[in-house]
């Protein structure tokens, strides 16, 4: 009888992901749209320089559609967690499918300018740093705790997956037809979107009382003191972010590191041109590292439980600066090619780790605004990245930019091997997941949180992931 009173007492182990059919919705409905708009990434250069046939052209493309990753990421982060995410992912897939769609029907009427090719560059590019946010902070909501680590492998793995097969069919698709690639975008969007219409869990933790509230405030409140609410809203992100060294460490190396890899981008298009690669042996070593990046999101779960997590920022960043001395000294095609495809390898692991040791720790109500304040951090390096790199290659050439970006990161390598707060970071990440520490920001009058030591008691998040 106590055996069965036992038996029925026992938490039943949650369901395999793959038989969780949210996240299998939701994990494939990305993939699709991932898909879609890599293969759009490809084409939008390829097409502004058929248009208009200026590199700069094409270049402030780029940088215009990475402009709000630097931008929005603090407002859409309060945005995603005072708004029904769930609503948020499908507005954004459908608005996103209407400016491809407007591209496609410019492209067949012949009236495409540059101009409205930079306004559906830059609302895209805004409503994917909501998007993002809103399915990342959503992610804890609809698998079991015990799962979260697996899930953002998963992730990890179909981002990886999606940029390998994006990235030639953006390419092949355009040769077929300028059109082409953003008709897939649109279908991607579309599909996106019936998959978040067939998702029955809730995207957010209930929280009583708080639709009530907001509503009164808002009919009470004079305009300027809404402003400031929603100010103080998305600062209490960045505070509680801010607040945590190991948190904000990490976040600053992956700023520091993203600045580098998006310079990188170009760069290498350059040096492997001027190593005789093709462009279409270019678009295929890209596809291939995304390959290799998607092996990495495979043994991510391994690393994590593995590894410490002092052992795997120090030795990620080490590990970069190592492959960027070979792409900067090692001469020829093939070491700089091995060595940038390996990067890729090592991006999921930190992304794995990291993630989900920042999305445990977090309160369900802060996810959105924390993952904001990170992003603001890693992402919005991107955009500076661009400039740098076109910069370093108009004044030194490619040789010496790339010398002068493996100097930048053996820098980023050394900094995380003398931060105190990852030396201190003893624990196993996926093993030793905490849980999330209480939502108010500690004030003046409270017990500040002790410096960053990783236990249960005192949990300090880590940076955001790392988009490579």
């Amino acid at each position: 009888m106590s055996r069965v009173a036992g038996d029925a007492g026992a938490v039943p182990e949650p369901p395999p992901l793959r038989r969780n059919r949210d996240f299998m919705l939701l994990w494939s409905g990305s993939a699709v749209a991932i898909i879609g708009s890599t293969a759009s990434t490809v084409a939008y250069p390829l097409l502004i320089l058929a248009v208009t046939g200026s590199p700069s052209a094409a270049g402030l493309v780029g940088f215009v559609v990475l402009l709000p990753a630097l931008l929005f990421q603090l407002p859409a982060g309060v945005l995603v967690d005072s708004w029904n995410r769930k609503r948020v992912m499908m507005w954004c897939d459908g608005l996103r499918a209407a400016g491809a769609a407007s591209v496609v029907l410019a492209l067949l009427a012949g009236q495409l300018r540059l101009a409205h090719v930079m306004v559906v560059g830059f609302v895209e590019g805004t409503l994917t740093v909501l998007n993002g946010l809103a399915s990342t902070a959503a992610v804890p909501n609809v698998v079991h705790r015990s799962q979260l680590s697996a899930a953002l492998a998963g992730n990890e793995a179909r981002g990886r997956a999606a940029t390998m097969i994006g990235t030639p069919l953006g390419g092949v698709l355009f040769g077929l037809g300028r059109a082409v690639p953003f008709v897939l975008e649109t279908v991607a969007y579309l599909v996106s979107l019936a998959t978040l219409l067939g998702i029955r869990k809730d995207f957010q933790a209930g929280r009583p009382g708080e639709p009530a509230r907001a509503e009164a405030g808002a009919a009470a409140d004079s305009r300027r003191t809404r402003v400031l609410r929603q100010a103080g809203r998305m600062a209490e992100g960045l505070t509680w972010l801010w607040r945590r060294p190991l948190l904000r460490t990490t976040a600053l190396l992956v700023a520091g590191s993203n600045l580098l890899f998006r310079a990188l981008f170009l760069v290498m298009i350059v040096l492997l041109a001027e190593e005789g690669a093709r462009p279409a042996a270019i678009g295929l070593l890209i596809g291939v590292a995304g390959g290799c990046g998607m092996l990495g999101s495979l043994v991510a779960g391994w690393f994590g439980r593995t590894l410490r997590m002092n052992a795997l920022v120090i030795g990620a960043n080490w590990v970069w600066a190592l492959l960027m001395c070979v792409l900067a000294f090692g001469g020829g095609l093939w070491p700089a090619a091995i060595a940038y495809t390996a990067m890729w390898f090592v991006g999921p692991i930190w992304n794995v780790a990291v993630g989900s040791y920042q999305l445990a720790v977090t309160p369900d109500e802060l996810r959105g605004r924390v993952l904001s304040a990170s992003s603001l951090l890693a992402n919005g390096a991107l955009p500076l990245g661009a400039l740098i790199g076109g910069l370093l290659l108009d004044g030194l050439g490619v040789r010496a930019a790339v010398a002068v970006l493996a100097g930048w990161m053996v820098l980023m390598a050394l900094a995380a091997t003398l931060a105190r707060p990852v030396r201190r970071a003893t624990m196993t990440v996926i093993t030793d997941l905490p849980g999330p520490v209480p939502a108010e920001i500690p004030a003046a009058s409270k017990t500040p949180p002790p410096s960053d030591a990783p236990t249960p008691s005192a949990p300090a998040s880590a940076a955001a992931v790392d988009p490579r």
